[in-house]
């Protein structure tokens, strides 16, 4: 069971450490919560379930920790930095990482300059490609 009081001690910190620095606190944000599984179809199927909710998933990826493979992908949305709108996410998220016995390992974002014309992904603002979507879609 996940604490949601640290969770939220954790994203009060990261927004207030991103607007101190300048981050524009009016702008769109990419939020991408960290999840990882030792069982990588079982990642697959939890990725499944939470994509129909509506988020983007990246590619996940195969890592070694601790001598062991583990794989690891991102649940990405963009809204606005508020804390209580990523709160929600994980209040949706968090029960279906534990039921599928993942790990959540917590959430993160990029700066946002407010002085500048394009954001991180280009001028487009988007973080897929719509040419990675079809791909997705013919695999």
């Amino acid at each position: 069971m996940y604490d949601f009081n640290h969770l939220q001690q954790e994203t009060d910190e990261i927004i207030s450490n991103l607007l101190a620095d300048g981050s524009d606190p009016d702008a769109l944000y990419i939020i991408e919560h960290h999840i990882a599984h030792h069982d990588f179809d079982k990642l697959e199927k939890l990725v499944v379930d939470i994509f129909k909710l509506g988020y983007e998933i990246s590619e996940a990826e195969e890592i070694e920790e601790e001598g062991k493979l583990i794989f690891v992908c991102d649940i990405v949305s963009e809204i606005e930095l508020k804390a209580e709108l990523i709160q929600a996410q994980q209040k949706e998220l968090l029960p279906l990482i534990e039921k599928a016995g993942a790990i959540y390992e917590g959430w993160g974002t990029y700066f946002e300059d407010p002085n500048s014309d394009e954001d991180e992904y280009g001028e487009d603002g988007e973080f897929f490609d719509e040419e990675d979507e079809f791909d997705d879609e013919n695999r």
